[in-house]
Formats: structure tokens, C-alpha cells, sequence
């Protein structure tokens, strides 16, 4: 519980004379006096002023001379973000630290301060799992693995297994494992989604920058280089050797080629196709289709296609 003064000082606003206490947050259709709600569009706003919540998050692009006053209104640079603060501030460190009864942890393992470690979790030797990291039920994580802090990694994910390589004997046509003795370096504050797998390098690294936020049943193959702050949504597969950089988004069931790159800020809609090797670059822009084009191209093509 917090009154709304405390909201105010979360999100970095002031706040008025009005001091009610927040409870959780809302949608405005089931908002109360309690409750804290969000508007980012002026329908959503007239909704939310017509509403019973105690506190409305509004996107400054929103304030106009034309509207009523209303106290309960915070204006905010962007109220689904600062939506989201408040959201985490209320909730508060529901995790509780230990190692359950059921994990197997090996030999030189460490780990942090305020971490938890969830049933059938198991870690290998030698890793590293910093502070605060939540490491839900039937995670298994292979040696050779590095978490920073305040990673949250949910249910039956794989980190640090060993990479999809091999090499083919021209002689006998047979396959065999190139070496997969890398490791895997995950930066503080990732959260990597249920049944997702992260393969370890081959001979050096797989490293996920800070902030970076991975869906459910995605896979990043070895000695892949994942920037900071950068969005995967599901089923999404990165070859090996790959490099995503710092705030680019991935849509859902994007593929990705081994030793493409997809620059910074690059968004790829959902299903998009990177063949091997390529370079996709342009902070901003958005690319679509197989092979992935920029949208305009893609709708273009789409266009021609119907008319034929």
C-alpha cells in the first residue's frame, strides 16, 4: 500500500493535495479509489476520468487546456511505463531467497545474496549465479554458465548446453561434435522465458547484455553475441554466431541465420526470415517477410502479388 504522494515520488512527478491510498493496479474498467490506472490515448483517458480510480497515469502528450480538472490525473512523460513502476514498487520482493530441498547444486557453485533457487533446479559445477536472480522449477544449468544479478529465469529453461556444431569428415560423410567448451554469460537484470534455451560457446562465448528480455521457447545458439536492452519474443531461433544489437525487437517465430548481424534498434516483425551472413541495419526500421525486407518493400511485393 502506498498513499499518492509515494506513487509521485516513484514515477518522478508532483503530486497534488489529494493524498488517497493506492492499493494495486488496474485496468479502468475494475479500478476502485484504490486502484492506479494508465491512459496513453485521449479515449482511454475519458474513460479513466469517467472511472472510480484513485490515481490515472497520463501521457503528457495528453494534457490539454479543454479537459476538466482532476486531481487525480499525474501527468507522465509515458504511463505505461511508469504504469509498470508502480506496478513493481506495490508489489514489492515477493521472492523468497534459498536453495529448495529438491535442487541439486555441484561442486564451486556460487551464489548471491537474495537469490532463489526453485525446485528441481539444477546447476552444474562450477557456475555462477549472482544477486537477487530468481531461478524457477526444473531450470537446469550447465557448467561454465554466469548469471549477474536480478536475473529472473523461469520454468524449465536450458541455459549453457552444448552448441549445434559439427563437422563432416569429407572422407566418410560421418559428423562430429566440434568442441563446445565455451560458456555462457547472461548480464544483470535479463529475464529469459519458460523452456527457453541458450547454448554455451563454442571455444569462447554466448553472452545476453543487461536488461535484455527473452520470451518463452526461444532459442539462441552458441558464440552469440545479444546486445543490451533488446526485446525476443517467442519461438524465435538465432543460429550460432549470430549478433543482435543493443535495442533491437524480434517479433515472434523470427529465424536467424548463423554470422548474421541485425543492427541496433533494427525491428523484425513477427515471422521475419535473416539469412546467413546478412546485415540488417537502421535504428528504427522495420523489416519483414522471407527473406526479411524493409516494410515498405514488403508491402510493395505483397501488393504486386495480389494483382497478378
Amino acid at each position: 500500500m502506498a498513499t499518492m504522494s509515494k506513487v509521485a515520488d516513484w514515477i518522478g512527478v508532483s503530486a497534488p493535495l489529494l493524498d488517497v491510498e493506492i492499493r494495486a493496479v488496474s485496468n479502468i474498467e475494475g479500478a476502485d479509489e484504490n486502484s492506479v490506472v494508465f491512459a496513453v490515448e485521449a479515449e482511454a483517458l475519458g474513460r479513466a476520468l469517467r472511472s472510480n480510480a484513485g490515481v490515472i497515469l497520463a501521457s503528457r502528450k495528453l494534457e490539454s487546456e479543454e479537459l476538466p480538472l482532476d486531481p487525480r490525473v499525474l501527468w507522465v512523460g509515458d504511463a505505461r511505463y511508469a504504469f509498470a513502476v508502480v506496478a513493481r514498487k506495490l508489489k514489492g520482493d515477493v521472492v523468497r531467497a534459498g536453495v529448495h530441498v529438491s535442487a541439486i547444486v555441484g561442486q564451486g557453485v556460487t551464489i548471491g545474496v537474495g537469490t532463489r533457487i526453485g525446485p528441481g533446479v539444477v546447476l552444474e559445477d562450477g557456475v555462477v549465479v549472482g544477486a537477487g536472480c530468481d531461478v524457477q522449477a526444473r531450470v537446469t544449468i550447465y557448467g561454465g554458465t554466469v548469471l549477474g544479478d536480478r536475473v529472473v529465469v523461469q520454468a524449465g529453461a536450458v541455459l549453457g548446453s552444448t552448441g549445434f556444431g559439427y563437422v563432416r569428415s569429407e572422407e566418410t560423410g560421418r559428423y562430429l561434435i566440434f568442441p563446445q567448451q565455451g560458456r555462457l554469460v547472461v548480464e544483470d537484470d535479463v529475464e529469459i522465458g519458460a523452456n527457453t534455451t541458450i547454448d554455451r560457446g563454442a571455444l569462447g562465448e554466448t553472452r545476453i547484455g543487461r536488461g535484455t528480455k527473452i520470451d518463452n521457447l526461444v532459442h539462441i545458439g552458441h558464440n552469440c553475441a545479444i546486445g543490451k536492452n533488446v526485446i525476443i519474443a517467442a519461438q524465435t531461433g538465432i543460429s550460432g554466431s549470430s549478433v543482435v544489437e543493443d535495442g533491437a525487437i524480434l517479433g515472434g517465430q523470427v529465424g536467424i541465420g548463423e554470422h548474421a548481424t541485425v543492427g541496433a534498434g533494427v525491428i523484425l516483425g513477427g515471422g521475419a526470415g535473416v539469412l546467413s551472413g546478412k546485415k540488417m541495419r537502421g535504428p528504427g526500421e522495420v523489416f519483414w517477410g522471407r527473406p526479411a525486407r524493409p516494410l515498405k518493400e514488403y508491402l510493395r511485393d505483397l501488393a504486386r502479388l495480389k494483382h497478378r
